[in-house]
């Protein structure tokens, strides 16, 4: 990761490449995330989207091209909930002390509790946190990730599938929050999956299949071509109150009016 004065631009990767054991997994990427952004990289399984955090992130290096973020940028990251141990023994409010970034004792201060009790509260949790972090509901166990990230006080946020596992009221609610962090001034890139729930609602979107296939606002990058390109099966999309709506090609009516 090289440390650069970049303008406006908090990390800027460019025309970097990725793999494991000789495995090509991000080719030739560029990639910029300004002051303010708030954008959802789509892709497949396998598609480079985990990768590309972490480079994001500075925890891997890309094997040709260049990471370079502006000098002492705060990052912090909220993973897949699929990848946590659930059984380990803490509680909500010890998970989230766990960001803290200034340990000067190996026990929390004063301060730092009343900052997690303060944190826990803007996420509308803040009568959870004695509980073990297993007795959450899926949608309140990414806002106790959120709130451990915002403990950092991060200028940027990356998310891996935020709503991946969680009802459409909580991935309503997820929306929500992260446009009002991002009106806050935090700087936001979150994975996603999810077409017609997540990203058709986001300002920008980046498609990624390995490399950077498309970049824009949802109407420039979820389009039949795009996606096909970046999920190997045709898709339609549809235009429903001004936002594109995506339907599996062989749930869409026209194919089954063609194949009745």
């Amino acid at each position: 990761m090289t440390v650069a004065a970049a303008g406006d631009a908090l990390v800027r990767i460019s025309r970097a490449s990725f793999g494991y054991d000789g495995t090509p997994v991000l080719t030739e990427v560029d990639l910029t995330v300004h002051d303010r952004d708030f954008i959802g990289v789509v892709g497949p399984s396998g598609s480079g989207k985990t990768s590309l955090l972490r480079l994001l992130l500075g925890t891997e290096r890309p094997q040709r091209g260049e990471v370079t973020r502006r000098p002492g940028l705060t990052v912090a990251y909220v993973p897949q909930l699929e990848t946590v141990n659930w059984n380990f023994p803490v509680t909500v409010a010890e998970c989230v002390l766990m960001g803290r970034t200034r340990r000067t004792l190996p026990w929390p201060s004063r301060a730092e509790r009343t900052e997690v009790a303060r944190v826990l509260d803007r996420l509308g949790i803040g009568d959870l946190g004695g509980r073990h972090i297993r007795e959450l509901s899926g949608g309140q166990q990414q806002r106790m990730f959120i709130a451990r990230a915002l403990l950092r006080r991060p200028e940027l946020l990356l998310m891996d599938e935020p709503t991946s596992g969680v009802d459409v009221a909580s991935r309503h609610d997820m929306l929500h929050l992260l446009a009002e962090l991002n009106d806050e001034g935090v700087a936001i890139l979150i994975t996603t999956h999810d077409l017609n729930g997540v990203a058709a609602h986001l300002p920008q979107l980046v498609a990624l299949h390995g490399a950077v296939i498309a970049a824009g606002a949802p109407r420039e990058v979820i389009t039949p071509s795009v996606l096909e390109r970046t999920f190997g099966a045709p898709m339609e999309v549809l235009q429903h109150l001004g936002m594109p709506v995506v339907l599996d090609h062989y749930d869409s009516p026209l194919h089954r009016r063609d194949t009745a």
